[in-house]
């Protein structure tokens, strides 16, 4: 009998220890899967795999949405686009100065531009992940913003997705304002105007880029390597192609749209101009892209 009950507990001994092993190999594979690793423009970065408090000191805020990721911490120009404001109710508006105020929001993630200060700081309270801007396309930066966060798939699907229905827009606009037609971006900024080339938000990028609409002659020489330019209000018929997007804030003088010289502008007396909110057309992330698109296609094909 004692010959028969060794062998058994010898064998039951070792089953107990293998699936003493698989759990705890399970347990560890699991503990692998919590985080990824980012390659940054500084290195190799180990970030959550899941994101659920994110701390974003830039202008990527509109990205992050779109991905459906958490933020509870946001710069104030963010903060101040009114597209974002119901996902971003509840978030702290912050900046990189806020050390105790980013601590107290216990993130698990902070994104920002690599030329804020405190970024040492910033890394010890959780992964940072910093980005130099204008290094990648605006386009390529909403799918790096995705490989941070680990929905990379997703962002690619988007910006494939958006890519082509801003290329179809643009040749509905160009047969209905005709192919030569151009269109000048500009904004008001205390006493003088800002005009802006193919990539400095404002709805440049969808505009010359994805619709490949033209920039008069005269702005693209001035703005277009800079990205910006600015004019004193007086000459800014001097710019001004068939059409015109007014990025219009309200936090400085507007009184220009009722001066003479303003309203002697061939595209104003004409009724060719776009007057957008600034504050909701900022930016070049894929929320503020749709809702650029969106605006287009209303702007220049069903009020006309």
């Amino acid at each position: 009998m004692k010959k028969l009950i060794m062998p058994m507990l010898i064998l039951l001994t070792l089953l107990l220890a293998a699936c003493s092993n698989d759990e705890n190999s399970e347990k560890n594979d699991s503990a692998e899967g919590d985080t990824i690793t980012y390659e940054s423009e500084t290195g190799p970065v180990e970030v959550p795999a899941n994101p659920e408090r994110v701390v974003v000191l830039s202008s990527y805020a509109g990205d992050l949405i779109k991905l459906g990721v958490n933020i509870v911490g946001v710069d104030t120009w963010s903060a101040d686009n009114p597209n974002f404001q119901e996902a971003l109710e509840g978030a702290e508006v912050i900046s990189n100065q806020d050390l105790e105020k980013i601590i107290e929001l216990e993130p698990d993630l902070i994104i920002g531009l690599n030329n804020i200060e405190n970024a040492d700081k910033l890394q010890e309270i959780a992964p940072t992940v910093l980005f130099t801007y204008g290094k990648n396309n605006y386009l390529e930066q909403h799918i790096e913003i995705g490989k941070v966060v680990n929905k990379e798939e997703e962002a690619t699907e988007w910006v494939e997705d958006f890519k082509k229905r801003a290329a179809d827009l643009g040749e509905q606009i160009k047969e209905e304002i005709g192919e030569d037609a151009t269109v000048t971006v500009v904004e008001n900024f205390e006493k003088q105007f800002y005009l802006f080339g193919d990539n400095w938000g404002r709805g440049t990028e969808i505009l010359y880029q994805e619709m490949g609409l033209n920039m008069p002659e005269v702005v693209a020489d001035v703005a277009l390597e800079p990205g910006y330019f600015a004019i004193s209000q007086e000459v800014l018929g001097d710019y001004v192609g068939d059409y015109v997007v007014l990025s219009k804030t309200t936090d400085h003088d507007t009184s220009f749209t009722d001066t003479e010289w303003y309203n002697e502008i061939d595209a104003v007396k004409n009724d060719r101009v776009l007057e957008v909110d600034a504050k909701a057309f900022y930016f070049n992330d894929a929320l503020t892209l749709d809702y650029q698109l969106d605006y287009f296609e209303e702007a220049f094909l069903r009020n006309n």
